[in-house]
Parts: C-alpha cells; sequence; structure tokens
C-alpha cells in the first residue's frame, strides 16, 4: 500500500493571512512527508469554492514544492481538462515535471460543478466528450515527442505545431483518472489508466464492488489489472487515543464533509450520473454530529482513529482493492502542529516506519 497526501486547500476563515497561511501550511506538511516516505502530494483543482478549495492552480504550488522537496511524487489530481486548450495543459505539466526531475503524476478529470461550466463558457451537459478529446490531444501531444500535432475540435485548435517541453518522463507521466462513479471508473479502465477515487460519497462497500468492475473492464479491454494503481482519497487523522482523535478532529472533518458532499452532489442537481450519489454521502452529512461522525466512520468514508483503529482501516482498504491510500490530513482548519503529529504517527506506527 503506497501512502500519499490529499489537498483540497480549505481555508476556514475570511482573512488575507488566514489564506495565507494555509498556502504555507500545507506546503510544509508536503515538506515532513518527503522527509518521512510518503508517496506523492496530491492538490485538486476547483474553482469559485470559497473556504472549501481555494486550490485553483495547483501546479504552481506543486512547483514550488518541487523546489523544496527531493523525492515525494507530485500529483494534479485533477487537472480539469475542458477548460483550458491541450497545448497548454501538456505544456504546463510536462515543465512541472522537467523542473522536478520526473516527479509527475497526472490526474485528470472533467469536474462536477456546474458553476465552473458556466464560468468557463463549456456546456456541462458535454462533460465527458470535452474530457475524453482533451485527454487524447494532450496525450497525442506528448506521444509526438516535438513533433508537429494537429487536431481540430469545437472546442479548441492545435493548428500542426510543435509543443514544448516535453515530459522528463517518457513517453509522460503517468496517467490517473478522477471518479466518483461506476461510468467513471468504466472510462478509466477501457484505456488502462490508473484511478483516483474516494469513499465519502457512496461507503467502502460499494466503492469496493466499482473497483472490481474496474478490474474486470481492465482485463477485457487488453490491460493487466495487476500494473494499475487504484487510489483512494479519505479524510484521515490519527492520535494516540480514538477519543483525543474525536475531539480534534470531529468538527473539521464535519465542516469539511458538507462542504464537499454538497459540492460534487449539488443540492438541486439531478441526472443519471449525480442521482445515485446521495444516497449515503448526503444522509450522513445531514446527520446530527454524533451520528453522522459514526455513520461516516463505519462505512469507511472518514477515519478518525487511533493507531490500532487504522491499522484496520488500511486493512479494508486493502481488501476492497485499493493499492494507494491517499490521506486527506488537513481538513476543515484542523491545526497545523496536530496534523503533522498525525502525518507523523500515521507513518511511524500505522505503518510501521515506511511503505
Amino acid at each position: 500500500m503506497r501512502i500519499s497526501l490529499g489537498y483540497e486547500l480549505e481555508v476556514r476563515g475570511r482573512t488575507r493571512e488566514i489564506e495565507q497561511r494555509a498556502f504555507q501550511n500545507v506546503i510544509d506538511q508536503v515538506v515532513l512527508g518527503d522527509e518521512l516516505g510518503y508517496d506523492t502530494a496530491w492538490f485538486v483543482e476547483h474553482h469559485f469554492t470559497r473556504g472549501f478549495s481555494h486550490c485553483s492552480a495547483p501546479d504552481l504550488i506543486l512547483a514550488a514544492i518541487a523546489a523544496r522537496t527531493s523525492r515525494i511524487h507530485l500529483g494534479l489530481g485533477v487537472v480539469l481538462l475542458p477548460f483550458q486548450s491541450p497545448i497548454r495543459t501538456a505544456e504546463r505539466v510536462a515543465t512541472l515535471d522537467v523542473i522536478s526531475g520526473g516527479r509527475v503524476e497526472f490526474g485528470t478529470g472533467r469536474g462536477a460543478s456546474p458553476l465552473e461550466y458556466q464560468a468557463f463558457q463549456r456546456p456541462f451537459e458535454q462533460s465527458r466528450k470535452i474530457w475524453e478529446d482533451s485527454l487524447e490531444a494532450v496525450l497525442a501531444i506528448w506521444n509526438a515527442d516535438g513533433e508537429p500535432i494537429s487536431r481540430s475540435n469545437e472546442f479548441f485548435e492545435i493548428p500542426d505545431v510543435s509543443v514544448y517541453p516535453r515530459p522528463a518522463q517518457v513517453p509522460h507521466p503517468p496517467v490517473w483518472v478522477a471518479s466518483t462513479s461506476l461510468e467513471g471508473y468504466l472510462a478509466a479502465a477501457r484505456n488502462g489508466h490508473h484511478l483516483l477515487g474516494m469513499t465519502m460519497l457512496k461507503g467502502i462497500d460499494d466503492v469496493a464492488a466499482d473497483i472490481a468492475r474496474y478490474k474486470e473492464c481492465l482485463a477485457e479491454h487488453g490491460h493487466d489489472p495487476a500494473t494499475r494503481r487504484i487510489a483512494l482519497m479519505i479524510p484521515w487523522f490519527v492520535a494516540p487515543t480514538r477519543e483525543q482523535a474525536i475531539e480534534y478532529a470531529a468538527d473539521p472533518v464535519l465542516w469539511y464533509i458538507r462542504r464537499q458532499v454538497n459540492l460534487v452532489t449539488p443540492p438541486d442537481y439531478y441526472d443519471a450520473r449525480h442521482a445515485t450519489h446521495k444516497v449515503l454521502g448526503q444522509l450522513a452529512a445531514g446527520l446530527p454530529p454524533d451520528e453522522s461522525m459514526a455513520t461516516l466512520r463505519e462505512h469507511l468514508m472518514v477515519v478518525v482513529d487511533d493507531v490500532e483503529g487504522s491499522r484496520k482501516a488500511v486493512a479494508r482498504l486493502a481488501e476492497a482493492g485499493a493499492t494507494d491510500l491517499i490521506l486527506q490530513a488537513q481538513v476543515g482548519g484542523l491545526a497545523h502542529e496536530r496534523v503533522r503529529d498525525s502525518i507523523r504517527l500515521f507513518m511511524g506506527e500505522v505503518m510501521g516506519g515506511g511503505r
């Protein structure tokens, strides 16, 4: 099981000072993770999500991290491909790969916010098609290895140009697809891409069933499931005792969960892709705090526990088919030093000092 760190970059407060401190804190935590042996630092891309995520330029944050670290991989989790030209995506990701010495993990996705599509003037109902065409174009640019390439599309144009720089990794960084739906899992499998998922909407049992179908679909399309990685991102806080963990983290985790669920499944938005996701995550988030936390912990949507409880949760994830665990250690305004303590405790005792 590879262990990584994942960040939405929440800002729980309105002042510029709180916002700026949040950025410095997460960079400091990743530097610590680099020293402790964490595999990758993943940063999301969101827009217009005040408080919940101020991470609108993850490649710039990861560039700053690249300058202060030596081994941890740099995860774009994910680049929202429909909102910019594939040329710019290919250039910026390749640049990050070059300056980091080939440490980029390229996560892709189409986004889940109708507001983002409105602001960037893209039709939400065509999001999957735009994403698929954009990903094909980015990979074609990298596979062209600096030779001219052409693509014509309703939403972008590549007019027989050579795109530089080329990634340090040959032919390009590993490709991951993020999804919360079975439909998205199967789209990743058909193309042989690694998978980025989460448990907070469906719970571990339903996610495990989706992972099984992802593996079956990989094999059906000629891809070896044993060579594909499956990462699950989960809010996670570990403390010396379960009581301490709940005391320190319950409020920040619930603050985060309620905002995440409403972002991924807008309250008034229903269609075939989103309706099934409303069942467990939103119900749990809407319960009274004690009941909500109990439900979230039971279904492994969050882990707030001691060392032994965390070990059991890691084992349960492995049984579900995950190869990678992405700890969301900094959520909902958790105190920076407590997050650092949790990061140390997890790698030192839950994982016994390393991967």
